[in-house]
Protein backbone atom coordinates (compact mmCIF):
# COMPACT_ATOMS: atom_id res chain seq x y z
CA UNK A 1 0.00 0.00 0.00
CA UNK A 2 3.12 2.36 -0.49
CA UNK A 3 0.70 4.04 -2.95
CA UNK A 4 -3.44 4.06 -3.27
CA UNK A 5 -4.67 1.35 -2.49
CA UNK A 6 -6.39 -0.82 -5.81
CA UNK A 7 -9.86 -1.17 -5.71
CA UNK A 8 -10.32 -0.83 -9.17
CA UNK A 9 -12.28 -4.38 -10.93
CA UNK A 10 -13.52 -5.69 -7.84
CA UNK A 11 -17.03 -7.15 -7.97
CA UNK A 12 -18.94 -4.02 -6.62
CA UNK A 13 -20.37 -4.64 -3.13
CA UNK A 14 -18.40 -7.68 -2.67
CA UNK A 15 -18.31 -7.16 1.13
CA UNK A 16 -21.74 -7.16 1.07
CA UNK A 17 -22.16 -10.70 -0.79
CA UNK A 18 -18.67 -12.84 0.48
CA UNK A 19 -17.60 -13.89 3.72
CA UNK A 20 -14.08 -12.32 5.08
CA UNK A 21 -12.80 -15.67 4.97
CA UNK A 22 -13.46 -16.10 1.10
CA UNK A 23 -12.56 -13.02 -0.04
CA UNK A 24 -9.31 -12.98 -2.75
CA UNK A 25 -6.45 -11.07 -1.79
CA UNK A 26 -6.99 -7.77 -3.61
CA UNK A 27 -10.75 -7.80 -2.04
CA UNK A 28 -8.90 -8.37 1.18
CA UNK A 29 -6.68 -5.12 0.43
CA UNK A 30 -9.36 -3.36 -0.63
CA UNK A 31 -10.97 -3.51 2.55
CA UNK A 32 -8.39 -0.71 4.14
CA UNK A 33 -9.70 2.63 4.18
CA UNK A 34 -6.46 4.22 4.37
CA UNK A 35 -7.29 6.14 7.56
CA UNK A 36 -4.28 5.17 9.01
CA UNK A 37 -5.25 4.10 12.74
CA UNK A 38 -4.00 0.83 12.78
CA UNK A 39 -0.33 2.09 12.48
CA UNK A 40 -0.42 4.37 15.37
CA UNK A 41 0.79 3.13 18.77
CA UNK A 42 -1.72 1.60 21.13
CA UNK A 43 -1.88 1.70 24.94
CA UNK A 44 -4.01 -1.28 26.64
CA UNK A 45 -5.22 -1.14 30.23
CA UNK A 46 -3.86 -4.62 30.98
CA UNK A 47 -7.46 -4.74 34.09
CA UNK A 48 -9.77 -3.81 31.31
CA UNK A 49 -8.32 -4.57 28.50
CA UNK A 50 -9.36 -1.51 26.99
CA UNK A 51 -7.59 -0.57 24.12
CA UNK A 52 -6.40 3.24 23.77
CA UNK A 53 -4.75 4.94 20.44
CA UNK A 54 -2.19 7.07 20.77
CA UNK A 55 -1.03 9.98 17.85
CA UNK A 56 2.24 7.71 18.39
CA UNK A 57 2.80 6.68 14.92
CA UNK A 58 4.84 3.51 13.74
CA UNK A 59 7.85 4.44 11.59
CA UNK A 60 6.68 3.87 9.02
CA UNK A 61 3.49 5.65 8.36
CA UNK A 62 3.24 8.61 5.79
CA UNK A 63 1.54 11.43 7.75
CA UNK A 64 0.42 12.65 4.75
CA UNK A 65 -0.99 9.38 2.92
CA UNK A 66 -1.91 7.45 6.17
CA UNK A 67 -0.16 4.78 4.07
CA UNK A 68 2.60 2.58 4.98
CA UNK A 69 5.55 4.05 3.56
CA UNK A 70 6.93 0.16 3.14
CA UNK A 71 4.00 -1.97 3.07
CA UNK A 72 5.43 -5.45 1.12
CA UNK A 73 8.67 -5.42 3.21
CA UNK A 74 7.60 -3.80 6.31
CA UNK A 75 8.44 -6.82 8.71
CA UNK A 76 12.09 -5.85 7.87
CA UNK A 77 11.43 -2.52 9.92
CA UNK A 78 8.66 -3.52 12.09
CA UNK A 79 9.14 -6.98 12.64
CA UNK A 80 6.19 -7.37 15.11
CA UNK A 81 3.72 -5.70 12.81
CA UNK A 82 0.54 -7.66 12.73
CA UNK A 83 -0.70 -9.22 9.48
CA UNK A 84 -4.07 -9.16 9.40
CA UNK A 85 -5.61 -12.15 8.31
CA UNK A 86 -9.41 -13.71 8.08
CA UNK A 87 -7.63 -16.37 9.94
CA UNK A 88 -6.74 -14.04 13.09
CA UNK A 89 -9.24 -11.31 12.71
CA UNK A 90 -10.79 -12.86 15.72
CA UNK A 91 -8.02 -12.22 17.65
CA UNK A 92 -6.97 -8.54 16.47
CA UNK A 93 -10.38 -6.91 15.96
CA UNK A 94 -10.03 -5.76 19.40
CA UNK A 95 -7.55 -3.40 19.13
CA UNK A 96 -8.63 -2.30 15.32
CA UNK A 97 -10.08 0.95 15.39
CA UNK A 98 -13.79 0.83 15.95
CA UNK A 99 -14.28 2.38 12.56
CA UNK A 100 -11.78 -0.36 10.43
CA UNK A 101 -13.78 -2.35 7.97
CA UNK A 102 -12.72 -5.47 9.35
CA UNK A 103 -13.53 -4.51 12.82
CA UNK A 104 -17.43 -3.14 11.20
CA UNK A 105 -17.80 -6.75 8.66
CA UNK A 106 -16.36 -9.38 11.53
CA UNK A 107 -19.18 -7.20 13.89
CA UNK A 108 -21.82 -7.64 11.06
CA UNK A 109 -21.69 -3.90 10.50
CA UNK A 110 -22.19 -1.87 7.32
CA UNK A 111 -18.87 0.04 5.97
CA UNK A 112 -19.97 3.37 6.44
CA UNK A 113 -20.71 6.18 3.69
CA UNK A 114 -17.54 7.57 3.68
CA UNK A 115 -15.47 4.91 2.84
CA UNK A 116 -13.71 4.49 -0.15
CA UNK A 117 -15.29 1.12 -1.71
CA UNK A 118 -19.50 3.10 -1.29
CA UNK A 119 -17.58 6.82 -2.01
CA UNK A 120 -15.20 5.84 -4.38
CA UNK A 121 -12.49 7.79 -3.75
CA UNK A 122 -9.79 7.32 -1.28
CA UNK A 123 -9.74 11.26 -0.04
CA UNK A 124 -13.58 10.75 1.67
CA UNK A 125 -11.71 9.08 4.45
CA UNK A 126 -10.21 12.48 5.27
CA UNK A 127 -12.96 14.60 4.14
CA UNK A 128 -15.13 12.58 6.83
CA UNK A 129 -12.63 13.46 9.56
CA UNK A 130 -11.54 9.66 10.08
CA UNK A 131 -8.03 9.57 9.19
CA UNK A 132 -5.24 10.51 11.36
CA UNK A 133 -3.86 13.03 8.23
CA UNK A 134 -1.76 15.41 9.59
CA UNK A 135 -2.74 14.63 13.08
CA UNK A 136 0.81 12.31 14.13
CA UNK A 137 3.96 12.40 15.99
CA UNK A 138 7.08 10.48 15.53
CA UNK A 139 7.42 7.43 18.01
CA UNK A 140 11.09 8.56 18.04
CA UNK A 141 10.64 11.92 19.53
CA UNK A 142 7.60 10.56 21.73
CA UNK A 143 9.41 9.07 24.40
CA UNK A 144 7.13 5.87 25.85
CA UNK A 145 6.35 7.68 29.18
CA UNK A 146 4.54 10.49 27.03
CA UNK A 147 2.34 8.31 25.12
CA UNK A 148 -0.07 8.84 26.90
CA UNK A 149 -0.50 12.90 26.85
CA UNK A 150 -1.05 12.06 23.16
CA UNK A 151 -4.53 9.36 23.15
CA UNK A 152 -7.18 9.95 20.56
CA UNK A 153 -10.80 9.44 20.70
CA UNK A 154 -12.50 7.98 18.24
CA UNK A 155 -14.69 8.85 16.02
CA UNK A 156 -17.77 6.27 15.65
Amino acid sequence: MSDLITRAGLTPRFWEKKPLKKMSPAEWEALCDGCGKCCLNKLEDEDTEEVALTRVACRLLDDATCLCTHYENRHQFVPDCIVLKPENLDTHAYWMPQTCAYRLLWQGKPLPEWHPLISGTQDSVHAAGISVQGQTVSEFDTPFEEWEDHIIEEPT
